[in-house]
Formats: structure tokens, C-alpha cells, sequence
């Protein structure tokens, strides 16, 4: 993808750090932030999904707490950001009901993204919230989670956010105009880097972390970043964000920041994941019309169409989908147990809730969550 190709996008993650966020640490910046905000709505009126990932509740709360350097225990970090993420939140909000756009706040662990169940729970929350027109706000559970579970900056987050709902393009707004060939700030003749392959070796070398103090992050988690986000396809725009309308001037194509270009497409990308990377743990017997709607008509697999189930799965497991000669024809992610699948195959979606006692998903696999083979 060329940035030329930046006006096709369909959905696209922001990520905003501490630093642009607080004004270096002395606070919200309230009118940089309105500036972001409209930005984003501009998007929304092109029917752009916005995915928002911020940075800032620790920063925040250390400025309202009147801390002057970053704590370093696991327990003041999380009242330092519960105490700032009243205040983040409270400004999106306020800025996006100016647009009369609704904002959702979003707070994930690692746990929520490496669990297959609460993979897909948070893959279902996000993509339904984009569908009523919402933008998510996410930022990392700092209030609970553990240093085990920590993602350790939010580019990586939003590097994974962007794998989660396979967004087209990951921006990432920093204090620093973009990647450079070496540090700015030690060698003045540092140029700066407008594309390069996620996967060039060059970037290890180029990178550096962060001095500000205030993020987890450096530009190497910001490749580190990018290169997760190509896992799905998706592009990484580095950018400054004190830039007038960066946003809208990433979408445009303009030769702002450093454009890091994947090495796959997304539905490439989509493919390799689902069939090559998970195990396969069950199989669904489809008829002949759910392997005629499933080839011929990109649709989702609804449990009518499923003559059995079989193995052991639970909900966000891969399965396999054959037709009645055995011959596989599709992978997918299931909504449901192998039990309850069992219990639900050949029936309809009204019928779930009287043979399970609950009602989760109409579909058996969302068509978003199968590959055809």
C-alpha cells in the first residue's frame, strides 16, 4: 500500500503518548487534544472506523498527585493512573460529544488478548461498539494489572488493537517528527526516514528509547510496534502530533512522519494466522447449502447449516469446517462450546436461547473469523 492509498483505509488505530498528551508532563493539553478529537470526528463523517489508544492516565494522575518523577512501584503507578484516568476519559468524552459522537472507554490487560475467550469478547465489544458509530478509547487496566501481564507501553497495545479489529492503518503520534537514521538529539545530521519496510534490518540499529520519562516507550517499541501490526497487514504511520492536522494529513497521503510498509497483505496475513498458527481442536459436518453460502457468498456460518460437532473446544477455539465427504473447505473461530455447539447444530439462532438457557452469537463463525481453504 502506497500513501497514496491512505483514502481507502476502513479502519484506523491512533495511538497518542503520554508526553504529547500532558504537555511534556505539566498536564492535559486540553486544546491539542480538541484538535485530535476533530480530527478524528472528520474521519468518522468519511466512514473511517476509529479505534483511539492513549496514552496518559499515569502522567495525568502523577501531575494531579503533584509527582515529580514517574513512580517505580507497581502500586503507586496504579493509583497515579486511576487517579488520571478520571480525568483522560472525561476530556475525550467531552470533546467527542461536541461532534455528537459517542466515545467507549476500553481498559485491557495482556490477559484479554492472549486468552482465546476474551480475545474474541474484546474483538466482539470493539467491533460492535464501531458499529453503532462509536470510537473506542482504550488504554492499558493500569489500575490492575500486574507486572506479569503488563504490555509494557501502549505502541504495543495498539499495535495488538490493530490486530484485534484488522485495521488498515496504525498511526502513531510521538514528540518527534518521526524515525530518523540516529538519534536527533546526538547526531545533528540525523536524517529523517519517510518509508521503510517493517522488516528492514536497519530500524534495530536506527531506533532508540525514550528520554522523556514520562512513557514506557521509545522509538523502538514503536517499530517493535509496527512490526506487530504487519502480523495482520496492517500499515504504521509514525507522526508527529503537534503537526496542524496530522491526522487528517496522514489520511490524505501527505508525506508526513515515517511510513513503515508490511510485508503481507491483510488478507494474507489473515489466512496464514488462522490456518497455519492455531491448532485446529473440533469439526463441524456443514450441508451442501452452508458450504455453497460459505464459498460462493462470503457469508458467516450459522449453526442451521452444521450437520455435527465434534472434539473438544470452548468459545474462540479454531475448528475445521468439512463438507459431508470429509474434504475441509474452511478454519474458523467458534462462538461456541463444543457441548453447546453439539446441542445448537441444525437449528436456528432463535432457537439457542431455549435449548442452551442463554443467547451469545447468531452465528457459529463470523465471517470476519473464517478463512476458506
Amino acid at each position: 500500500m502506497n500513501r497514496t492509498d491512505f483514502a481507502k483505509v476502513k479502519r484506523v488505530v491512533v495511538k497518542i503518548g503520554s508526553s504529547l498528551l500532558t504537555k511534556g508532563g505539566q498536564g492535559l493539553d486540553k486544546v491539542a487534544i480538541a484538535a485530535w478529537v476533530e480530527q478524528m470526528a472528520g474521519l468518522r463523517q468519511q466512514s473511517i472506523d476509529v479505534i483511539l489508544v492513549s496514552s496518559g492516565s499515569v502522567a495525568e494522575g502523577m501531575c494531579r498527585l503533584g509527582m515529580k518523577v514517574r513512580p517505580k512501584t507497581l502500586h503507586e503507578l496504579q493509583a497515579a493512573a486511576s487517579v488520571g484516568q478520571m480525568g483522560l476519559v472525561r476530556v475525550f468524552d467531552d470533546n467527542f460529544q461536541r461532534h455528537r459522537l459517542h466515545a467507549a472507554q476500553v481498559l485491557l490487560t495482556h490477559d484479554d488478548l492472549s486468552d482465546r475467550q476474551r480475545y474474541l469478547n474484546a474483538r466482539s465489544t470493539l467491533l460492535t461498539l464501531l458499529k453503532f458509530g462509536v470510537v473506542p478509547v482504550i488504554n492499558e487496566n493500569d489500575a490492575v494489572a500486574t507486572e506479569e501481564i503488563r504490555f509494557g507501553d501502549n505502541d504495543t497495545l495498539a499495535a495488538l488493537v490493530a490486530n484485534l479489529v484488522e485495521a488498515d492503518l496504525l498511526i502513531i503520534l510521538t514528540d518527534q517528527q518521526g524515525l530518523f537514521t540516529g538519534d536527533p538529539g546526538l547526531h545533528p545530521d540525523a536524517k529523517l526516514i519517510s518509508e521503510i519496510s517493517v522488516n528492514d534490518d536497519r530500524l534495530d540499529v536506527m531506533a532508540g528509547d525514550s528520554r522523556s520519562g514520562l512513557g514506557r516507550g521509545g522509538m523502538c517499541t514503536k517499530v517493535r510496534a509496527a512490526r506487530l501490526a504487519s502480523r495482520s497487514g496492517a500499515a504504521t504511520v509514525i507522526a508527529a502530533g503537534a503537526v496542524d492536522n496530522v491526522i487528517a494529513s496522514v489520511i490524505s497521503g501527505a508525506d508526513l512522519g515515517t511510513y513503515l510498509l508490511p510485508d503481507i497483505e491483510p488478507l494474507v496475513a489473515r489466512k496464514r494466522w488462522l490456518a497455519g498458527q492455531l491448532q485446529v481442536k473440533g469439526q463441524l459436518v456443514l450441508d451442501a447449502g452452508a458450504v455453497r453460502m460459505l464459498q460462493n457468498e462470503g457469508k458467516s456460518l450459522l449453526a442451521v447449516g452444521v450437520k455435527s460437532a465434534s472434539g473438544r473446544f470452548e468459545r474462540g477455539e479454531l475448528v475445521s469446517c468439512v463438507d459431508e465427504s470429509g474434504l475441509e473447505i474452511a478454519r474458523g473461530l467458534i462462538n461456541y462450546g463444543n457441548v453447546d455447539a453439539q446441542l445448537i447444530a441444525g437449528k436456528n439462532s432463535s432457537e439457542f436461547e431455549n435449548i442452551l438457557g442463554y443467547f451469545d452469537d447468531s452465528e457459529l463463525i463470523h465471517r470476519d473469523n473464517l478463512v476458506i481453504i
